[in-house]
This record gives C-alpha cells, structure tokens and sequence, in this order.
C-alpha cells in the first residue's frame, strides 16, 4: 500500500466530511443537530473511496463498537478516518518496536552441523566465514558417514544421491526405502541438484569473493539453506553393494 497516498485521502476525506453542530431553535429543546458542511453527494463520492482504504487498514471496522457520535452522519467512517491515519502514521514505528508478527528464524534451531560450527564467527560478525565453515562442515561430515574422501561438496552430494545404484567405493545416501515411486526418484535428484546449488552458487561465491562481507540476514538465509542439506544428509540411510 501507498502510505503516503492513503494518508492524503484520509485527511481529505474528514476535511469534506466535517460537520458543524447545529442548537436547538428558539423555545425549543431536544432538537439539536449536526449537519454536512458540504453536500451530501460530495460526501457519498468520498467515502465511495475512503471505504477501500479503510477495509484495508482496519477490516473490521464497518462492525467495531466504538461510542457513536450521536446525531453525526458519517461518525463512523470519520472514526475510522481517524484510526486509520493514526495506525499508518505510526506503522513503521510499530514494526521496529513490535516486530513485523511474522515467523522469525531462530539461528539455534538449525541443524547442530550448522549452527554448531559457526557461533563463534557468527557472535564476532563474520558472516561470509561463518556460511563458508558450515559448508565445509557439512562436506567433513558426509565425507566421514560415507567414508569417502576422493570427493567433495557438490561432486560428494551429487553423487551420494544419485540414483545410479552403489558401486564399490561409491556408496550412496537414501531417504526412505526405494518404492520404485516418482517421488522417491523425486526427492534424490531435487536433493542432488540442490546440493550442487548451494555449493555452487553460495560456497563458491564466498571463497572467492573474499573482500564481500553478508548482511547478517542474507547470511542466516544461506545457513538456512545448508541446515536443510544438513538434515537430509544426517538422516539418510547409508546404502552400499552387497
């Protein structure tokens, strides 16, 4: 949503839908009022538009139980007006003190072979070593499940999850027993391919590219993807040849 704009309508809505309180005639009592400032058509135009603002900043607001302005027409879209300027005025001041309210990844709950062997460079802000160390984690650890070093990073994990069957020195990581279903065959390419990815296009980036440091949640990202390597890898069966 354009903030700016939406503010604009707001106020220039409550300005063509302000009233003036109109007293009780002479001699009589009770009959006080309040009347539009300006016609009534340009106030129905106005609030044609100003309800779509509305039902996008505060959607509940046609049924909220705030105290009605006696005898005022349209005190409840100007009511609205006027939360609604304050709510956008203050949005950006709310979601640095609140928070956006949307999930938020916690650092520690990433696979143990992540997050266990970057916290030290993570807490003195190297981020760009931190996600190259976890990369070489994950390597050092598959390198040791599959007691193979003549491989490493993305050659190891592609072929750790090809489908090709073992072969002698070649063992290969399976995640779940083989159903001979297209989503078995599925999650070992998309594993395959993914490892080559992120090798690919983040650790080799990262080894080379040593004068450019990550923003801190451009990193977490990163370790967030090799923490999903991470747990396929740890929790796949070993398969070898008889």
């Amino acid at each position: 949503m354009n903030r700016e704009w939406a503010i604009n309508k707001l106020k220039s809505f409550l300005e063509t839908a302000s009233i003036t309180y109109v007293p009780d005639a002479p001699n009589t009592v009770g009959f006080w009022n309040y009347k539009l400032d300006k016609p009534e058509a340009e106030v129905q135009a106005a609030a044609q538009i100003i309800e779509q603002v509305l039902d996008r900043v505060l959607p509940a607001w046609r049924k909220e139980e705030w105290p009605e302005g006696e005898r005022q027409p349209y005190w409840r879209h100007r009511e609205a007006a006027h939360r609604a300027i304050a709510q956008l005025e203050a949005e950006q001041e709310l979601i640095d003190n609140l928070g956006s309210g949307a999930p938020q990844l916690d650092a520690a709950t990433l696979h143990p072979w992540v997050w266990g062997s970057v916290q030290g460079l993570w807490s003195s802000g190297h981020f760009r070593e931190a996600v190259g160390m976890a990369a070489k984690a994950i390597n050092a650890q598959t390198q040791a499940k599959l007691e193979r070093k003549d491989l490493s990073e993305a050659k190891l994990l592609s072929d750790a999850f090809s489908m090709k069957p073992p072969a002698s020195g070649q063992p290969r990581l399976r995640l779940g027993a083989d159903d001979g279903s297209d989503t078995y065959r599925s999650r070992h390419e998309g594993a395959g391919s993914f490892a080559r990815g992120v090798y690919s296009a983040i650790r080799n980036p990262i080894a080379h590219e040593l004068d450019h440091e990550l923003e801190e949640n451009e990193a977490l990202e990163q370790l967030a993807a090799f923490s999903i390597l991470a747990r396929w890898v740890d929790e796949a069966d070993v398969e070898t040849t008889p």
